[in-house]
């Protein structure tokens, strides 16, 4: 395996899933995540070294594919590659395969450091992107963007205050949150007869501690929803999701 790429197993737990017994859209993200944390452990980047330099990665951009989600207590193996880089943007590639190798879900994401001094975007210090060997580019692919909601469409609104439990170490709310925020205006039976096929995600504004939020859904009749974040009149988030009904 080249050194920008990773791979371990997971055993998908209870915990996980949602009550269809599927890995849930909030924890696939956070897997994602972990994969990633791992590869970096893996190249001595870690978390306590990245902040020692001043800085954090935040994701500001998921575009995800997914087949199918895994079911509890199935082995599962997580994979991802470092795959491009310039002065102030990453970009990160993942992958979800089954036992027997089937790819179930791929993912990537654009990514960049934060000043903890400024809370802006910085700089990605070269020592961070060293071990990867990825060579830096003038341009990164672009990923898809989601649709903004439109004024005059009709929506479902559910208001949400930000707990200390979803923050993260960068001191804001931890991005898989937002999906449980999103899908949560939802109805329930529709959730368990249906399964996300392509989700389109920007992040545009952080969310920290104590703030209030709303999360707002326009339901199409295309088995797309549209989603946004928001404080105040601040958009804090905007998505794009795609459904397929579940067999």
């Amino acid at each position: 395996m080249a050194p920008n790429e990773f791979s371990e197993s997971h055993r998908v737990v209870y915990y996980e899933a949602d009550d269809t017994g599927h890995l849930t859209l909030a924890m696939l993200i956070n897997l994602f995540v972990l994969v990633s944390e791992d590869q970096n452990a893996a190249s001595k980047l870690t978390p306590a070294y990245i902040h020692s330099l001043g800085v954090g990665w935040v994701v500001t951009q998921y575009h995800l594919d997914v087949t199918r989600l895994p079911k509890i207590d199935d082995t599962v193996t997580f994979k991802t590659r470092a795959t491009a880089f310039n002065r102030y943007f990453a970009y990160r590639e993942y992958w979800l395969f089954d036992a027997n190798g089937e790819q179930l879900a791929y993912g990537e994401g654009i990514w960049v450091t934060m000043s903890y001094a400024t809370r802006k975007i910085a700089t990605i210090p070269a020592a961070i992107m060293a071990p990867y060997g990825t060579e830096p580019v003038k341009r990164l692919p672009r990923l898809p963007r989601p649709e903004r909601v439109a004024a005059t469409a009709t929506s479902r609104l559910k208001p949400y205050t930000v707990r200390y439990f979803d923050i993260d170490e960068n001191g804001h709310v931890n991005n898989a949150h937002y999906f449980e925020w999103m899908l949560d205006t939802l109805p329930a039976d529709w959730l368990r007869q249906h399964q996300v096929v392509d989700v389109r995600i920007r992040f545009e504004n952080e969310v920290k501690y104590g703030h209030q939020v709303t999360s707002e859904v326009v339901h199409s009749a295309t088995e797309t929803t549209q989603h946004t974040v928001k404080i105040g009149a601040t958009t804090a988030v905007l998505a794009t999701i795609t459904w397929q009904a579940r067999d």
